[in-house]
């Protein structure tokens, strides 16, 4: 019995390695995307230094693992079994969810999963013990006072991370403006002395009694001189900035970024910790007072030993900061997830991830309309010299000559960022809350943003609309972790060890599809960052426009000439799965070109001033681009939608028709692939009369089929597909007609403008 028991313990702390892995790059967000955001270092330095904050936060987490034993359930009601039942439930179901959310990009809260998976797993467990006549009820198992305090404690914590951060940031920028050179010449050494005092006393002073490698007099000693601590440390901060500013020309606000990035790691490591190791230390703690009363019945054993306080070794939180560190190197996802954070909160305009919604539309009218009243209350020369403090005019003037190396944000606020959510984290550690860090961190970037006006009327519905589908998605997690445990739970308290054993193997197998989808997903991302253009000195050549217009537009129509063949194929095989995945690649290629599309307001703003005309034939050939490939939606979903509710297919000779038209559109691409790789366009007339002659027989080939249905050979569904599908086809076509013209007219005129330049 021990040894079955040796075995859960051992796969406990081997999901508790995978857990760690999949969280932090969850979790990554919360630390990197200010410093990242605002590119206040290289980024092997904010690696160094987000990575020695976890190591150092991982030893003050020690009072935190007591959540685990007793803070969401009563563990003096369960028995040996029913806690190990427990525990396997909770890590099998939290490293299933994180790894979604990490897949498609969302931060979502290891403190709400690891939370709801305790109370929806103690509950199966506590009512399968009611159902077999347990005289307690179910209630109290349950740790209510504890886990409605952490719940509300989280769900709290949304509402006061976005005003805090909204207020304070507020103030900041009225206080250093968008223009801060000047003003931090003479504030920033008290800016900065204020900020790293703030932080150094909310996690050494309120944080020291949580760290498992000082000795109780050291703890003491801190606890005794904390507003010597203060005093000391604002002074000594205040100077050594400024010495740093007047001798080396340092960079204070890199100084508060930088240690606002490490107490910030340091504060999620202290908090965030128990989410990952939590579980199977305590069933670690579980398995040693099993063993300390030998014979003992597993299902009789109560676990009134885990109520008490249990010290965590030290060993074991070095262990798992060890692995932190090394998941936040290596982890691809942690950088997913980042770039949602810092896209919904960019200064600058730019491709919105997230579309509009009614609810995001309506909060936007109300400020507008609550804005306009305000301004008509307070003085004319008080919103003047505000509107002063934020104008942004110099500031977009400097982003617009760094081009691509310009920051999302700048670092005034990113200080604002790190600090704010420091001093929330910590003290709700100090506390022992699990305050959630995604909640805290993501909220105060929102709050912080907003009062930045970075939210401005071109951006704001859809930044609302993905702050609210981030919410959405963090309250979707407490739903489902606290559902899938509870599902998981039964399964393994009925199914015992081989239950286990298919679960992981599930959870093996799933993880590694969820790695596939993700590596291909970023392969694919990868391929449409290689369509962007490349800047001089935060300017675009036209002549590099045409280059790399030539290059993306072959290599699209090449994609779609192949897909076009690939979907009739699979049609006429019946192919459901081939179909399907046609579907998924003409997404990719639609996606590619609305890259393109998007890309043209900066493309245009960033082309000298000689060479604008460029922009309209680039402008062109990008619309007629996207039009081309459109088409293919419009002919792949319904192929698919067709065998997938088993419809008949076509004929023979519809398919023999559609084998003729594959043949001459395939020549037609590959001749103006070639002519636009060559931009040799004399031929073009050649190549125009071939597109019109096959749109001719696809005339021809509709009234065909009119004859078909008139004289009843033919099935309705069929006859509808095999003329949208003539008809998409046409269409695409006299796009790629119109293409080709727009393209012969860019080269034409760049040979002009070049010959006139000589």
């Amino acid at each position: 019995m021990e040894n079955i028991y040796l075995i859960f313990v051992v796969i406990l702390f081997a999901l508790a390695v995978s857990d760690l892995i999949v969280g932090v790059s969850n979790d990554a967000v919360n630390f990197l995307n200010s410093a990242i955001g605002a590119k206040a270092a290289p980024f092997r330095i904010i690696m160094i230094t987000a990575a020695a904050g976890i190591f150092l936060g991982a030893t003050f987490s020690t009072g935190m693992m007591e959540v685990a034993r007793k803070g969401i359930f009563n563990p003096q009601y369960f028995y040996f079994s029913d806690i190990m039942v427990i525990f396997m439930a909770v890590m099998l179901t939290d490293i299933i969810l994180l790894d979604v959310f990490n897949t498609i990009g969302l931060p979502t809260s290891t403190t709400v999963s690891i939370v709801f998976e305790l109370l929806g797993a103690a509950t199966a467990v506590a009512l399968i013990k009611v159902y077999h006549n347990s005289d307690i009820p179910v209630g109290d198992h349950i740790n209510s006072a504890k886990a409605l305090a952490i719940i509300s404690g989280i769900l709290l914590s949304v509402a006061v991370s976005f005003i805090a951060g909204a207020i304070i940031q507020f103030f900041t920028r009225m206080f250093f403006s968008f223009n801060y050179a000047k003003r931090l010449r003479y504030l920033g050494p008290v800016w900065g002395g204020i900020a790293i005092t703030a932080i150094t006393y909310f996690i050494l002073v309120k944080g020291a009694k949580n760290a498992s490698f000082m000795d109780d007099d050291t703890k003491a000693w801190i606890a005794a001189n904390g507003e010597s601590i203060i005093f000391y440390s604002m002074v000594g901060w205040t100077i050594l900035l400024a010495a740093l500013k007047s001798l080396f020309k340092t960079d204070i606000l890199k100084v508060i970024v930088l240690i606002g990035t490490f107490a910030l790691a340091m504060a999620f490591a202290g908090n965030d910790l128990v989410n990952f190791i939590g579980v199977p230390l305590a069933g670690f703690e579980a398995f040693k007072i099993f063993l300390s009363h030998p014979g003992a019945d597993p299902d009789s054993l109560l676990m009134t030993g885990l109520s008490g306080k249990v010290h965590t070794d030290t060993y074991m939180l070095v262990i798992a900061g060890l692995i932190m560190v090394a998941t936040l190197w290596t982890s691809s996802k942690a950088k997913t997830v980042i770039k949602t954070s810092v896209d919904l909160s960019r200064q600058q305009e730019g491709e919105e991830r997230f579309g509009s919604s009614f609810f995001a539309r309506s909060m936007v009218r109300g400020a507008i309309n609550t804005s306009k009243a305000i301004k008509k209350v307070i003085p004319s020369p008080v919103t003047s010299w505000i509107d002063k403090q934020f104008d942004q005019s110099e500031y977009e003037l400097q982003r617009e000559k760094l081009g691509k190396e310009a920051p999302a944000f700048d670092m005034v606020r990113a200080s604002v960022n790190l600090v704010v959510a420091s001093i929330l984290i910590t003290i709700a550690t100090n506390y022992k809350l699990p305050l959630s860090t995604t909640y805290v961190t993501f909220m105060v970037a929102m709050g912080t943003s907003l009062a930045d006006r970075a939210w401005g009327r071109e951006s704001a519905v859809y930044r609302i609309t993905g702050v609210l589908s981030v919410i959405g998605g963090w309250f979707l997690t407490a739903f489902t972790a606290f559902t899938v445990v509870f599902i998981v739970a039964n399964i393994v308290y009925f199914g015992g060890f081989v239950a286990i054993l298919i679960l992981i193997t599930a959870v093996i197998y799933f993880i590694f599809r969820s790695y596939t989808r993700f590596n291909k997903k970023k392969s694919t991302e990868s391929e449409v960052s290689e369509m962007e253009i490349e800047e001089i000195d935060g300017h675009i050549l036209s002549s590099s426009v045409l280059n790399k217009c030539k290059l993306s537009v072959s290599a699209i129509i090449k994609e779609v000439a192949d897909v076009y063949d690939t979907t009739l194929a699979a049609f006429e095989a019946e192919d459901r799965k081939k179909l399907k995945e046609t579907t998924k690649e003409v997404e990719q290629i639609n996606k590619k070109t609305k890259q393109l599309k998007n890309n043209i307001f900066s493309t245009v703003k960033k082309l000298q001033e000689e060479e604008i005309d460029s922009g309209l034939y680039y402008v062109q050939v990008i619309d007629y681009l996207r039009e081309t490939a459109h088409c293919l939606t419009y002919i792949a979903n319904p192929c698919f939608e067709h065998v997938d509710n088993n419809h008949k297919i076509f004929t023979p000779e519809q398919f023999e028709e559609l084998e003729d038209i594959k043949k001459e559109l395939s020549e037609i691409i590959d001749e103006s692939v070639n002519t636009i790789d060559s931009s040799a366009f004399e031929n073009l007339d050649d190549l125009l009369s071939k597109a019109q002659a096959l749109i001719s027989r696809l005339r021809t080939y509709r009234k065909e089929q009119l004859k078909r249905i008139k004289k009843s050979k033919a099935s309705t569904k069929g006859s509808l597909l095999y003329l949208n599908i003539l008809h998409e086809t046409q269409n695409m076509i006299l796009h790629l007609v119109n293409l080709l013209k727009a393209q012969r007219d860019f080269v034409n005129f760049k040979s002009t403008d070049n010959k006139l330049d000589l």
